[in-house]
């Protein structure tokens, strides 16, 4: 490896976590104007993991379930088969950078999964667990 490309490797690995903080920070910063306690990423891999069953079908349904226990790898919907890209920021620079699509996401997918729309302490605690999750992985 030359010189100039390990730099850049490490300049990036760098880099990384200011990306994914830039994209969350102003989401849980929404969320902390509407009365919320403090943001944890323990309470928020809990709702990650809540096996909740669907009112419809009658099966059990977890976030996990569609986006995979390991945010940097793809998802697929386990109803329609579809790809879910990663939800690690440091992955796919993409994800948390527009309110209005995380928001549409967290009311569909909390419908879907929950059965009911999260709450803005549920969607903190969410980002939260995510942003732990982004550098775990």
């Amino acid at each position: 490896m030359t010189r100039f490309a390990a730099y850049l490797s490490l300049l990036l690995i760098a880099t990384q976590p200011a990306v994914a903080e830039r994209a969350i920070e102003p989401l849980k910063e929404n969320y902390q104007k509407l009365g919320t306690t403090p943001f944890d990423a323990v309470r928020g891999q809990k709702i990650w993991e809540k096996e909740s069953i669907h009112t419809k079908s009658g099966k059990q349904r977890s976030c996990s379930d569609c986006h995979s226990s390991n945010l940097s790898t793809p998802g697929r919907h386990i109803r329609t088969g579809k790809i879910i890209a990663p939800l690690s920021p440091s992955i796919n620079p993409k994800r948390f950078t527009s309110i209005k699509k995380v928001e549409k996401w967290f009311k569909r997918n909390c419908k879907w999964t929950l059965g009911r729309l999260c709450t803005p302490q549920e969607k903190g605690d969410i980002l939260t667990f995510i942003q732990t999750k982004t550098w775990s992985n």
